[in-house]
């Protein structure tokens, strides 16, 4: 019989997190790695909690995460506007709780491009009067 899975994409500058939700006791295998295999920074394992924290459900689900782009800080915020919206497609009454927590708006910010006649997105070459 087949297992009830719910489906988030969560992006954030150049990274895409693909996450799935699977009922289980609360273990995060990110890119077949335990999360805290993958991630070594204990203050980003707790960024991609928030959202099973703000719905009380850390314990409820299994997160199963194939995530690409970035480093690690990209990566754990991708991973979490990933889970926050595949706990949407579990229970849609959550959306106010991430709503007011901030975890279902994706970050906008992306690097600048380099302009021509500069040598990077804003710096300027070197100026001298004479």
């Amino acid at each position: 019989m087949a297992q009830v899975q719910y489906y988030g994409t969560g992006r954030r500058k150049s990274s895409v997190a693909r996450v799935r939700l699977v009922p289980g006791e609360g273990r995060i295998v990110i890119n077949n790695r335990d999360v805290e295999d993958y991630i070594p920074f204990a203050a980003l394992r707790e960024v991609i909690k928030q959202p099973l924290t703000a719905t009380e459900t850390v314990n409820s689900y299994n997160v199963l995460v194939s995530v690409k782009g970035g480093g690690y800080t990209g990566q754990a915020g991708a991973i979490r506007h990933g889970i926050a919206r595949a706990l949407l497609e579990v229970d849609p009454e959550y959306r106010g709780t991430l709503k007011r927590a901030g975890l279902l708006t994706r970050d906008p910010r992306m690097k600048e491009r380099k302009k021509y006649g500069l040598k990077g997105a804003r710096r300027a070459p070197q100026f001298s009067k004479r």
